[in-house]
C-alpha cells in the first residue's frame, strides 16, 4: 500500500521517535517534535507505538491512497479530511481507495501527526526513520516531502488488520469510516496558545539574580519568529545572572532552557545540539513537551516550578496510562476481524 503526494504541504516530514541513542556520537535525538502525539496516533491504527508518521506543520499535504488505508491524526487541529468528510483527532479511520486525505485551516496547535498502519516504510539511518533536516538525512531523501512524492507502507500487524476490518464492515468499504472510540481524554495534552509549562530547576537557576527569578516563574514569554525544531527562541523579561559564571560544555536535551548572553532563554527542542556551553536555568518536564511542541511563533508560555521527583511521578503515571490503553486496545480487538 502507499500514498501520492499531491501536495507537500509547508513542511511535511517522516519523524518516528528519533535516536536517543546517536547523542555521544554529537547526533541529535531528533523525531517527532510531539512525541505523545505520535504514539497515540499509532497506537489507535494498531501500529507499534514508535513507527514512522507525517509532521506536518501549519498548513498539511494533500494525500491520495491506492488502497483502502487505516489512518489517524494526533497533535494540532489542521482540519483534516478525507474526500470532505471531517477526520477528526486521536481516532481510526480507514479512507478507501482513491479517497484523499487533506488539510485545511489550523484550528489548534501547528504540529499534526498522520500515522498510517504498517508505517512509513523508508530506510533507517543509524536506527531510524526520522528526518533530520539540518543534516539532510533520514525521512526521504533527509527532506520535507514534495508534489509527486510516493510514501509506502509497512506490514500491517494483525491489530491493525482487526481495527481495519471492523470499520470496513461498518462501512462497506465505499466511504470512510471513523472509529467511535478514540484514544484516552486524559491522555490526550491539553493544547493552548499560552499554557502553563512545568519547569524543573537547571544547574544555573540559582545563578539568577532575585528580579530574574521571579521574572522567570512569574512572566509571560512569547515565542519568537526565529524559531525552530532546533530550539524556540523567547521574547520578554531579560533574564541576569547574579554574577558572571564560567562553565564548560555540557549535555543539554530536548527541553534544557539556555541562557544566552543577550538574556533572551532559548529551549532546545526535538533537533537540539546534544552539548552546550550556555546556563542551565531549567528542564522543561518531559509530560509538557508536547505543549511546547504545539507553540508556534507569537504564542506565549508561562512557567511553574515543579520538582524533579514531581516530574517524574507524573511521567511514570502517564506511561502507566499508556500502557494501559496498549492493553486494552488488544483486549478490544481480540477476536480475529471483530471487536469485542
Amino acid at each position: 500500500m502507499s500514498a501520492r503526494v499531491v501536495s507537500g504541504g509547508l513542511q511535511s516530514t517522516v519523524q518516528d521517535l528519533g535516536r536517543s541513542h546517536t547523542q555521544r556520537h554529537a547526533v541529535p535525538v531528533g523525531g517527532a517534535m510531539d512525541t505523545m502525539a505520535l504514539r497515540l496516533a499509532n497506537l489507535v491504527v494498531g501500529n507499534d507505538e514508535g513507527a514512522a508518521a507525517l509532521e506536518a506543520t501549519l498548513l498539511g499535504p494533500a494525500l491520495q491512497f491506492d488502497a483502502p488505508t487505516l489512518v489517524a491524526i494526533g497533535g494540532a487541529d489542521l482540519s483534516a479530511t478525507i474526500d470532505s468528510v471531517p477526520l477528526g483527532r486521536w481516532r481510526a479511520a480507514l479512507a478507501p481507495a482513491g479517497s484523499t486525505l487533506r488539510f485545511g485551516r489550523p484550528e489548534a496547535g501547528c504540529r499534526a501527526y498522520v500515522a498510517f498502519a504498517g508505517g512509513i516504510d523508508v530506510p533507517q539511518v543509524f536506527e531510524s526513520r526520522a528526518t533530520y533536516l539540518r543534516g539532510a538525512f533520514g525521512g526521504l531523501a533527509g527532506r520535507a516531502l514534495r508534489d509527486g512524492d510516493e510514501l509506502r507502507f509497512g506490514e500491517l500487524s494483525p491489530l491493525s488488520r482487526r481495527i481495519a476490518a471492523s470499520l470496513r464492515d461498518e462501512s462497506g468499504g465505499g466511504e470512510p469510516s471513523l472509529a467511535h472510540w478514540l484514544a484516552g481524554m486524559t491522555l490526550r495534552p491539553l493544547y493552548s496558545a499560552e499554557p502553563i509549562v512545568r519547569l524543573v530547576p537547571g544547574g544555573h537557576t540559582e545563578a539568577l539574580d532575585t528580579a530574574s527569578r521571579t521574572a522567570l516563574f512569574g512572566d509571560r514569554f512569547r515565542v519568537s519568529a526565529s524559531s525552530d525544531r532546533m530550539g524556540y527562541r523567547l521574547e520578554g523579561p531579560q533574564l541576569r545572572l547574579s554574577e558572571r559564571v564560567e562553565i564548560l560544555s555540557e549535555g543539554v536535551t530536548f527541553g534544557t532552557v539556555q541562557l544566552p548572553p543577550g538574556g533572551a532563554p532559548i529551549i532546545l527542542m526535538a533537533d537540539g545540539q546534544t552539548t552546550g556551553g550556555y546556563p542551565r536555568i531549567g528542564e522543561v518536564a518531559s509530560v509538557d513537551l508536547p505543549l511546547m511542541a504545539q507553540l508556534k511563533p507569537g504564542d506565549h508560555v508561562q512557567f511553574a516550578p515543579i520538582s524533579l521527583d514531581d516530574a517524574q511521578r507524573l511521567y511514570l503515571e502517564r506511561e502507566y496510562e499508556l500502557q494501559q490503553m496498549k492493553v486494552g486496545l488488544a483486549f478490544r480487538f481480540s477476536r480475529d476481524g471483530d471487536a469485542t
